[in-house]
């Protein structure tokens, strides 16, 4: 199979190239990156040293570039599109809605468009959890749960959500839609929860949490949701949305307090900060569709997934230092003259 990965020099991206070309040997895939500050061509030195111009090919672009896209969906003999690329994170959105609203949705839009135009036969959007909304105490996401997005990016992500959709039903172009819980694992960019609580626990740094900590997320490791994304891409139903979750909801400050007790460091380090504006209380992923339609469910507990995942930070402390580039610390600084760090 050829697969055109959008975003995969991302986080999740990298790890979903990984894993087809190492478990399917008839794989080729060609990576369309733009390489934001979240996009690390290091992510994928292995699959490079690898695997090269033979299964792995990379073209340094934007999604939003029509004539490179349709160049590229005419000009290589795709089967299917997996969909990672996207600006994915709230407190930026919060900030700057705009980047968010032209990856993400006219980003998207281009690339449905290009790939009904070339005919291609199965396109795979990747979603999140958050365009659903906010639950109370009580109550699961389903497929089927009224979009309510609370943040820019959510809403972002939810338009692109819709316009895939509407392909489906205008056109009849095979996209599916997945949605996921919050990810962890290998090469997140530590700008999110859990590695930049485990970097600031390691250098002994006051580490932030939001309003009391009581948000409640359901996480799911990244090999997992790589796997549901593969299932969806060879089993799918056209037209279908999949919900693929872990199964493990944790406050963020359980999360916090976890990461201090594995890594050895006291709970004194923690720092509550002026909420988020429009905080999401709680989400949580019923995931019956995807075990009944495509055979997934996950496989990695959050307690072994938690201890691989600060292992791995552990024994790259060189990736970790290289990631942190300058955008990056220039948000940081943002981030705490606004939330009163």
């Amino acid at each position: 199979m050829h697969i055109l990965v959008t975003g995969g020099c991302g986080f999740i991206g990298a790890n979903f190239i990984q894993h087809m070309l190492h478990t399917y040997a008839d794989t080729v895939i060609v990576n369309l990156d733009k390489l934001t500050y979240a996009g690390n061509r290091r992510n994928l030195a292995e699959v490079e040293a690898s695997f090269l111009e033979t299964r792995y090919f990379f073209v340094h672009g934007d999604i939003c570039d029509q004539s490179l896209v349709t160049d590229l969906m005419h000009g290589f003999p795709f089967d299917a599109v997996v969909h990672f690329a996207a600006e994915s994170h709230v407190d930026r959105s919060i900030n700057d809605p705009f980047p968010f609203i032209t990856t993400n949705v006219l980003g998207t839009q281009n690339l449905l468009e290009a790939a009904r135009q070339a005919k291609i036969s199965r396109f795979v959007h990747v979603s999140t959890d958050e365009v659903y909304g906010s639950l109370g105490p009580t109550g699961v996401f389903t497929e089927d749960t009224p979009l309510a997005p609370n943040s820019p990016y959510s809403a972002s992500k939810a338009s692109s959500d819709l316009l895939a959709r509407a392909y489906f039903h205008t056109y009849a172009f095979p996209v599916m839609i997945t949605r996921c819980s919050n990810n962890y694992g290998p090469y997140q960019f530590p700008e999110k929860l859990i590695p930049l609580t485990y970097l600031k626990a390691t250098r002994n740094e006051p580490i932030p949490v939001y309003g009391d900590g009581l948000n409640v997320r359901d996480w799911i490791h990244v090999l997992d949701h790589c796997q549901g994304v593969a299932a969806t891409l060879f089993k799918g139903q056209p037209g279908a949305v999949y919900n693929f979750g872990g199964d493990a909801e944790r406050t963020n400050l359980e999360i916090v307090r976890t990461i201090l007790r594995l890594t050895g460091k006291s709970e004194e380090l923690i720092t509550f900060v002026t909420d988020r504006p429009g905080h999401d209380l709680r989400y949580a992923m019923a995931f019956e569709r995807s075990t009944r339609d495509l055979g997934w469910t996950p496989k990695i507990s959050f307690d072994e997934g938690m201890e691989q995942t600060l292992h791995w930070y552990q024994d790259h402390g060189t990736w970790l230092d290289e990631v942190q580039s300058g955008a990056y610390r220039q948000f940081m600084d943002t981030w705490y003259k606004t939330r009163g760090a």
